[in-house]
């Protein structure tokens, strides 16, 4: 499972390494969800620069990509050329957006007349677009999904896992990284925000 995380300058670190974070706890089982980035190295919303681990082109071919949020998405929205690089295809690839990135995801024609969850902050700019925007934390429909704050990343997460794994593999993820004390109630918590979006049977792309 290739999975493509879309951080591009100004990105949020929290919403990029949040959900590689999870998805990596798979790599035993082949999964690797790679940071995937328009140049050699952005560099966050708090200043911190990263290296890409894949270029922008990675995402076209990839099982999976989420689009990652950041304090320049309006500018990236309306970069024809950019966005043109993005060549996503939700009848083969499982596809997610945090908070602002759901602007893009609403810019790539992927959304059409389905609602969205991003941040607060977004919000307006996201129904400027033309989206229903929810009230919830985490939205999906199909092989699409959206999700809105910050910590929502874990539940793009469970959804991905849920889709192209299995329910124990989403819970096993999840446990490893909630905090001491409260796992089984955080476990639950997640689980139960998505698993309402898994079609029954689950269908997922080819991987």
């Amino acid at each position: 499972m290739k999975i493509a995380v879309l951080t591009f300058d100004g990105f949020n670190e929290l919403d990029s390494f949040i959900v590689a974070g999870i998805l990596n706890r798979m790599n035993s089982r082949g999964w690797k969800a790679y940071i995937t980035c328009p140049s050699k190295a952005v560099t966050s919303m708090n200043g911190v620069t990263i290296e890409a681990e894949q270029p922008l082109t990675f995402a076209s071919g990839a099982d999976a990509v989420i689009i990652g949020s950041g304090i320049k998405t309006r500018e990236i929205a309306q970069d024809s050329g950019l966005l043109a690089r993005l060549q996503l295809d939700p009848a083969r690839q499982l596809i997610g957006a945090q908070c602002s990135g759901t602007l893009l995801m609403s810019k790539l024609g992927l959304l059409g007349d389905l609602p969205a969850c991003t941040d607060l902050t977004t919000k307006p700019w996201v129904i400027e677009a033309g989206v229903k925007v929810l009230d919830q934390p985490f939205h999906a429909s199909g092989n699409i999904a959206t999700a809105g704050g910050c910590l929502a990343s874990q539940y793009l997460a469970a959804w991905i896992l849920l889709r192209a794994g299995t329910r124990e593999d989403a819970e096993a993820a999840l446990h490893y990284v909630a905090p001491v004390g409260q796992k089984e109630e955080y476990v639950a918590r997640a689980i139960d925000s998505v698993i309402r979006y898994i079609p029954d049977p689950i269908a997922t792309p080819a991987a």
